[in-house]
């Protein structure tokens, strides 16, 4: 299953490695592709993924998931 949402706060390609690593370490996340420009983040996963968990990962990398 694939997942896009958007990720604010993002200003360069250390931001996308950390959005990558910290939302790749959530349970059922297969794949994680960050686009920078656009913020745009598509998550794949082995089933339903909890929007909540996306966006603690996203935050504990140090941005926010836009509503």
């Amino acid at each position: 299953m694939q997942s896009t949402y958007r990720v604010e706060g993002m200003t360069c390609r250390h931001c996308v490695a950390a959005v990558k690593e910290e939302v790749g370490a959530v349970p059922g996340v297969t794949a994680v592709d960050v686009d920078l420009e656009s913020g745009r983040l598509v998550v794949d996963s082995n089933g339903d993924l909890d929007r909540a968990a996306v966006a603690a990962a996203v935050d504990e990398a140090g941005y926010t998931l836009a509503s």
